[in-house]
Order: C-alpha cells, then structure tokens, then sequence
C-alpha cells in the first residue's frame, strides 16, 4: 500500500511538473487527452537486491561498530590484497606513481596495532618500534611520508634526491620478473631535486610540530615512544648526485646542507648502476675523502640537544674481497655511523637468466639478490667486527628473510621489491613472522639476534695449552700506542691471554685472532683490515721475539701484531703466519 501511494503522489508531481513547463511549440499542458508520464515498475527482484545490499550495508556497519579497533584494522590491510592484481595489469611506473599518490593521500590503511615487544630496539639513539625499514626508490620526493610510516614501518627511506631536479633515464626504465620475484630498474635518480623536496619535508614538519605542541599537555608523563622527526617513525634521507656534476662531493654537501635538518639519519648513495661513474667513489682513496668531506660539512651545522644525524653509506653488491676490506677499513677509521648492504646488482644468475626481461640494462633487485647481499652483509659484518650499525637490504620477502639478515649482522632491514608486489599487507606479516622467528630461538629481542651467525664460541681444546706471554714487550708496545697502559696484560684470543700465575687477564684491552683457519673449522674469524709488519730485531736483550715498539703505529686505535712475537710455545694448531688485532675499547 505504501509504495502504491508513493508512485502516485510522484506520477501526480511529475503530471503537474510537465503541465507547467514550457514546451517549444505550447505554453501549456491543457489537453484533456494529456496523460501522467509512466514510472518505471521494478520488479521483484530488483526490489529485493537493493534491500539485501542496504541491509548488509547497515548489518555490517553495526557488527563493525562492536569489533576491537586492531581486529577491524587486520580487515584492512588484507583487504588490499584484492587490488593487487589490478595494479599488477599496470605499467609498472603507473602502478608505482598510483601506490604514491595512494599512500600520499591517505588511501591506505593505518596500522593501529602496536608492534611485538621484541621487534622494538634503539640504534644511534633512536627508538625504533620494529627493525622493518622501506629501502629508498618508492618513495622519491617525499610526497608519502606520513601515509607510508603509518602502514606500519618502523622507519622509511625517501630519495635517492639529487641537488638539481632531473628526469633521469628514458622510459621504459622499470621491468617486472614476476616469477622471478623480481624487478629490474635503470631510473637513473629520477628527483625534482633538494629544493622541492626540502619544501615539502619542511611543511610537514611544521605541522608535526603543531600538533605535538596541541598534545603535549595531555600526555605529559608519558614513556618517551619510538619515532623521531617524522613523527610515529624514523626519516631517512637518501642523497645522490645529478648525471652531470664533475663534483660529487659538492652534490652530496649540497643535500647535507639542505635537507640534514629533516633527517634522522643520513645516507650517501655511491653505488647505484645506473649513474655513469657513481661506484667508481667506493674506491678507498674517494670513498675516504667524500666522506670526510661530508662529514665536515654535517659537523658545521648548528644542532640542538638531539645532534646531528646519523651519515651511512650505501655500498653495491658487485664488490671484490679487497673492495670491501677498503670499505671497512675507511668505515672504522673515520667512524661512519652505517652501512647500507646493499643497492641492486648488475649480475644476472640463474633462474633470473631465462627470463626474457633478463637482457635489459639496469640493477636487480628482489628474491634473487637475497643470498648474494646477505653473503655480503656477513661478511661486512665480521670486517667492521660490530662496531658498525648495519642495514641489510636486498631480496627480503618474508620474516624469516629478516631474521636471516638480521643473524647475518644487520640492526635493520629493509624492502622495496616485495612491498611493490605484495602491497601493504606483507608489512604485518613480515613483523610477526619476525616477532615467532625471535622467540623460536630464544632471543627476547632483536639486538640479541644481531650478528648470531658470525659469533665464535671460545674453544675449550686449547685449555691446557700454557701460553706464555712476552710482557715486558707488548706492554711497552701497548704504552707507545696508546700512551697508557695499567695492570696486567690483557689479550682475549681464542687461546687466552694469561699473567704469571695463569689467571686470565682483562683491564680494558681486547684482541681479536685472524686466524683463517682453525681447528674447528665452523668457526668464523675476522680476517685484518690492517696490513701486517715485517719482522725486526728485538729490543729486549735475549729475547727472540719482535720488538714491538718498533713496528706499532703511535697514537692509534687499531692495530696488527704477528703471533710469533707475542706468543712462546705456540700451539701446533695456530698458523704461525696469522696475527692478532690489538684495538681500544670504547
């Protein structure tokens, strides 16, 4: 009845509505014969469908008002998976520039879910609320930030940015190896430059501000929560140089300059493939004068109470043995904050080779670069003997791909290719695979995990093998070095120092044995960054042994002593041509 009476009373409207409109060829509907407009009839069916639709609408409504906020937010991010497949249809720089704009405008989901207690840890005083990072390349001018911290991230990288803007390489420029889980790209630092990034990296930092000041009153008391200069979480700034500048530590001084005030830590870019002599400055010699000069250049800034920002660099895959040696060294000597291992490769291995894709120029990134930059990353790891925060970057996918760079050595990790395939609901499940992977093998945090796998237990083979140690030597060879030296001699090696009455001595020195082989052939060794002396004669009346005095460096941190000078009755097992690393404890 009452939809009976609806229609009439419109079908009487739309009569009296026509009758007073004007029609070209008559002022007036006056026909008798005239004849109200005929209202569509829906059927059944379609009455029944547009009542289901509107009663789930409100059904579901009502039941999500009565779900927990973390429940409905888990909804969300799986609920992204179902636009995967379309921005899959895309050109890939399409569906890139759509994932940004996305995430720039607040079309993504937020994560309301705090993160595992075991996932948080602090790295150059920052708090992180997990390690999971999003390596630099996604988001290249900062037009995403908040959006892109808010799904979830423990920290975001933007850049690489270049001091001039610039378009980069020509298009097509970005291949997808769907298979292979992976992507190669030749960009070439697309950037609009320093100035239009800065600009928008101020704004929303005025803002941030804004509204930590509106909320301070309210929540002062409170435990300090992780996050730094964007907010909820850590802001990294990548800087590169522009294709044509013959002075690339102009360029890099330029981005410290301009853009350091909004960074929590800082990243030189020296190793991506695709700007024409850019590795070339991972050679010791230009490595250690660009950073020295970077360095100086963050130094001269005025910085208030929280410091100036962690400088990292970023180091390529596709490096020699002697290649990252000279890297570590120049990281240790000149006390670089990080390293980021590592930027894509150039090589092409297998499965990647029979992809049709495989021949384009441009660096590899995703699933296939996994084992080689976690190899690599190791082995920094090892070099720089933890001194060093690293990041590891390269093939993650997973949490157990996390945790395995993690145990390789990294503080952080970081992904870029996964996230573009998998979309934001790989973030949480990344955390919590990592979160399981922790707790499966006993460490209540990730800092405990760091570097698992290159750890070397102290042998128990060698424990009654009486080493003794020529003090009078390597105390005065300490003395010169260090300009002091108090108490007994301490020197940890997997054969341990002892003093005359065979206790195991420690007073606030320490040395390493890099030793390339051992008995126990699983154990790992750093291998020196320091090249050896040639023997000399003793200084010590009797005595066979170097005269350490002689052949030490003054005035150091780190240095190499051969094992025949410091050791009497060597065990067989000891190479008698390795050496110990005698260094300064912070």
């Amino acid at each position: 009845m009452a939809a009976r009476a609806s229609r009439k009373l419109l079908r009487d409207f739309l009569f009296r509505r026509a009758c007073t409109t004007p029609i070209a060829g008559a002022r007036h509907c006056s026909s008798a014969a005239e004849t109200a407009p005929k209202i569509p009839h829906f059927s059944k069916k379609g009455r029944l469908l547009t009542g289901t639709t509107l009663g789930l609408v409100i059904g579901g409504g009502a039941y999500v008002s009565t779900v927990d906020e973390a429940t409905f937010c888990g909804w969300l991010f799986s609920a992204t998976k179902l636009v995967n497949p379309f921005f899959a249809l895309l050109d890939p720089e399409v569906a890139h520039r759509l994932g940004v704009s996305a995430a720039a405008r607040g079309w993504v989901p937020r994560e309301k879910r705090p993160d595992p207690s075991n996932l948080g840890l602090d790295v150059w005083g920052r708090k992180f609320s997990n390690p999971v990072g999003l390596a630099a390349g996604f988001d290249k001018n900062a037009e995403a930030v908040d959006g892109l911290l808010g799904l979830g991230f423990g920290f975001v990288e933007i850049g690489s940015v270049t001091p001039v803007p610039q378009e980069g390489n020509p298009k097509p420029r970005i291949f997808r190896l769907r298979e292979e889980g992976a992507i190669i790209n030749r960009c070439g630092f697309n950037s609009e430059g320093i100035v239009a990034v800065a600009k928008r990296l101020g704004a929303q930092h005025g803002k941030r501000k804004l509204d930590e000041t509106t909320s301070s009153s309210s929540s002062s008391g409170e435990e300090v929560k992780p996050g730094g200069k964007a907010g909820p979480g850590i802001l990294g700034v990548n800087l590169g140089k522009n294709k044509t500048s013959e002075d690339a530590s102009a360029d890099y001084v330029q981005g410290v300059h301009t853009l350091s005030q909004y960074a929590d830590y800082l990243v030189i870019n020296v190793s991506s493939p695709n700007t024409p002599g850019l590795r070339m400055l991972q050679g010791r010699k230009q490595l250690k004068d660009l950073v020295k000069r970077v360095q100086a250049a963050r130094d001269e800034m005025q910085w208030g109470e929280e410091g100036s920002p962690p400088l990292l660099v970023k180091i390529a895959p596709d490096l020699s043995k002697e290649d990252l040696e000279d890297i570590a060294a120049v990281a240790l000597a000149l006390r670089l904050d990080g390293l980021i291992i590592s930027n894509t490769t150039v090589s092409r291995s297998d499965p990647v080779t029979t992809n049709p894709a495989a021949s384009e120029a441009g660096g590899l990134s995703g699933k296939p670069l996994f084992n080689i930059s976690t190899s690599l990353l190791k082995e920094m790891y090892i070099l720089t003997r933890g001194k060093i925060p690293l990041i590891g970057c390269g093939g993650v996918s997973s949490g157990e791909d996390a945790y395995k760079k993690i145990r390789a050595g990294a503080s952080l990790v970081q992904l870029y290719t996964a996230f573009a395939y998998g979309g934001p609901a790989l973030i949480p499940q990344i955390k919590a695979e990592l979160s399981e992977c922790l707790e499966r093998d006993g460490f209540k945090s990730v800092s405990e995990a760091v570097g698992a796998d290159c750890r070397v237990a102290t042998p128990k083979v060698h424990a009654s093998s009486v080493i003794s140690l020529l003090q009078s030597d390597i105390k005065t060879a300490l003395k010169s070095a260090f300009g002091i030296l108090d108490g007994p001699l301490p020197v940890t090696d997997w054969c341990r120092g002892r003093n005359k009455s065979g206790e195991i001595t420690v007073d606030g020195y320490s040395a390493e044995s890099t030793i390339s082989e051992c008995k126990d052939s699983s154990r790992i060794v750093a291998p020196s960054i320091v090249e050896p002396w040639s023997p000399s004669p003793s200084c010590s009346a009797g005595s066979t042994s170097t005269c350490l005095k002689d052949v030490l460096p003054a005035k150091t941190d780190t240095f190499v002593i051969p094992l025949p000078a410091i050791l009497v009755g060597c065990p067989k097992q000891i190479d008698p041509n390795s050496y110990l690393t005698v260094e300064r404890l912070e």
